[in-house]
């Protein structure tokens, strides 16, 4: 199984954020979207950073409350690990295990295509090992 796949049926929708945007707009879109993480976007749409509850977090535990006031590129990762749609999830699960991250901006000829997120790694990978116990069953009973 690949993010193609998991992309088929989750859909491409990723909710991007400008960098000059303010921590306080991002979070309120973070819970609008009831989301997890924003991917920052530049010119042309370029992925320049991600930006995740736990950066806001880390933000507002050092400056706090008017730490909102600060803008998206200051707060963000920069450094984003992306992935492309024929990428395994095995390999897309070791990535996030090896970098402590959920989030992963799929991208393909340089253009942001879609987000992966753990929770649909494991979903994936739960239909996968229930898709392969219901073949085991059926070879059993017919055998």
């Amino acid at each position: 199984m690949n993010v193609r796949e998991i992309l088929s049926v989750k859909g491409n929708d990723v909710v991007t954020i400008e960098p000059n945007t303010n921590l306080a707009a991002a979070a309120k879109l973070l819970a609008e979207r009831r989301i997890g993480a924003l991917v920052v976007t530049g010119p042309a749409g370029r992925v320049v950073g991600i930006l995740s509850e736990r950066d806001i977090v880390h933000v507002l535990a050092a400056g706090g409350i008017a730490a909102l006031e600060t803008p998206v590129s200051e707060a963000m990762t920069r450094k984003v690990t992306t992935c492309s749609p024929l990428d395994t999830i095995g390999s897309i699960m070791e990535r996030m295990t090896a970098g402590k991250f959920r989030h992963v901006p799929v991208v393909e000829q340089g253009r942001l295509t879609g987000i992966i997120s753990i929770g649909d790694v494991v979903k994936h990978r739960l239909m996968e090992m229930e898709n392969e116990q219901a073949a085991l069953r059926d070879y059993i009973q017919t055998a």
